[in-house]
């Protein structure tokens, strides 16, 4: 979760960027930059490419993934802007999210929404004029769903939030896919309900770690209305089947020996953390003492690590 390095400040009290209301060209750059959230894009673009190698069954075309890649930050880029120009009211009032750009006042309202447009815009021709239509119209989905089902709709309505909001963020595998193939696979479905289990128990222990946020603007993260050892069962649950869902793609034919290896030693070492804090959470232990952000930094290593297994496999069978 990106923010811009802006001097420490009560949460919700807006900042004026210097007297006069001057705006420094080198910080107002660094500001645009932060409402495409480029952390998180990392990770949506650790999966794509992988795919890519995977439906190529080794090197893709080059220049297909530079495009690919691009297209892929500059849709999410727009998707992760117009989150920020509609939860700005939220994130003034949450510490996690209080020195973004709409928040410090270095970006404006208007700003952010016509660069969010512009983007999703953009990316949508993009895709469809140096890659492929199909890839287009899944990013353009992926950008509509987390916009208009996740933030709009279901961020402060359910519990259930980021399970189904998280749909978003599997579209990389799929776009990934089309991308080289112009058609979909049931690889690429395995791919993206690996992520579909994988964002619940990835997100929730950051939600558990920052839940006092939530609750101050009313937004009902599972950790928020259920206690630690309930959000701890559902990490467990959704792991499980996280797991088995990922060591699918050898007994159908995707993947050899080498995918399957990595897949087990990081699996079972997330079930390992997983159940570690649900054993925490049963014991009634807070505070610092749980550890639920081992985890959350554990999901962005393990799916780095499956998803390098996803493209070097094809060259090891």
């Amino acid at each position: 979760m990106c923010v811009t390095a802006v001097e420490s400040r009560p949460a919700g009290v807006a900042l004026t960027p210097s007297p006069g209301g001057h705006r420094p060209f080198g910080a107002r750059v660094k500001a645009f930059v932060a409402l495409t959230k480029p952390r998180i894009i990392e990770l949506l673009l650790i999966t794509t490419v992988p795919v890519m190698f995977l439906a190529a069954q080794g090197v893709p075309d080059l220049w297909l993934v530079l495009t690919t890649t691009i297209g892929g930050y500059l849709s999410a880029g727009g998707a992760n802007a117009l989150n920020m120009y509609i939860d700005r009211d939220i994130d003034a009032l949450m510490d996690r999210t209080s020195q973004r750009p709409l928040v410090t006042g270095m970006v404006s309202p208007r700003e952010c929404l016509a660069f969010g447009i512009a983007l999703a815009v953009i990316s949508t021709v993009w895709f469809g004029l140096l890659v492929n239509w199909l890839s287009a119209a899944l990013s353009l989905g992926a950008l509509l769903f987390y916009v208009v089902v996740y933030t709009m709709l279901l961020k402060r309505r359910t519990s259930q939030n980021i399970v189904w909001g998280g749909i978003a963020g599997c579209m990389p595998v799929l776009i990934g896919w089309s991308a080289v193939t112009n058609s979909m696979s049931w690889a690429a479905v395995i791919l993206f309900a690996v992520i579909f289990f994988w964002t619940p128990p990835h997100y929730w222990p950051l939600s558990m770690k920052v839940k006092d946020d939530y609750a101050r603007v009313g937004v009902p993260m599972l950790p928020v209305v259920a206690s630690n050892r309930v959000v701890a069962r559902q990490i467990v649950l959704y792991s499980w089947v996280m797991v088995i869902v990922s060591l699918l793609l050898t007994p159908l034919g995707y993947t050899g020996w080498f995918y399957t290896a990595v897949a087990l030693l990081t699996g079972g070492f997330w079930l390992w953390e997983a159940h570690g804090l649900q054993s925490r959470a049963k014991a009634g232990v807070a505070g610092a003492k749980l550890k639920e952000m081992r985890l959350f930094h554990w999901s962005i290593t393990y799916v780095s690590l499956l998803f390098v297994a996803v493209a070097v496999d094809p060259f090891l069978r």
